[in-house]
C-alpha cells in the first residue's frame, strides 16, 4: 500500500467508524503515548530491561502500526501529503548525507 492510499483509508475509517478526528493537540499527545508504548517493547526486547508479566502479550508490529496510524491522522488533519513529504525527505537526506556515513570511521 502506498502512503497516499493509507492516508485515504485512515480518513475513510475516521469518517465512517471513528466519527471524527480528535483535535491536533490530542492526536499529538496520543502519538507520544504510542511512541512510548513502542519504546517500552524495544527496551525490553532489545535493551537491558526485562519483560514484566503485563508485557507478555507485546506485539512490536502492532505498536509500530499504532504510531503510523496516529501520524497519518495528523498528516490528514494538517494537509500533509506523506508520500510527497517522504520523497522530499529522502532526497534531502541523500543530498546532505551522501558521503557522510561512508566516511564515518565509527561505522
Amino acid at each position: 500500500m502506498e502512503l497516499n492510499e493509507a492516508q485515504k483509508q485512515v480518513d475513510e475509517w475516521i469518517k465512517t467508524i471513528g466519527v471524527k478526528y480528535f483535535n491536533e493537540l490530542t492526536n499529538t499527545a496520543i502519538l507520544m503515548e504510542e511512541v512510548g508504548e513502542l519504546a517500552r517493547i524495544m527496551a525490553r526486547k532489545y535493551g537491558e530491561q526485562s519483560f514484566k508479566e503485563s508485557d507478555k502479550n507485546h506485539d512490536l508490529a502492532d505498536e509500530m502500526a499504532d504510531v503510523l496510524w496516529v501520524l497519518i491522522c495528523l498528516a490528514n488533519q494538517t494537509g500533509v501529503n506523506l508520500e510527497e513529504a517522504f520523497t522530499k525527505n529522502i532526497e534531502k537526506k541523500t543530498k546532505r548525507d551522501g558521503d557522510r556515513h561512508k566516511n564515518n570511521l565509527k561505522l
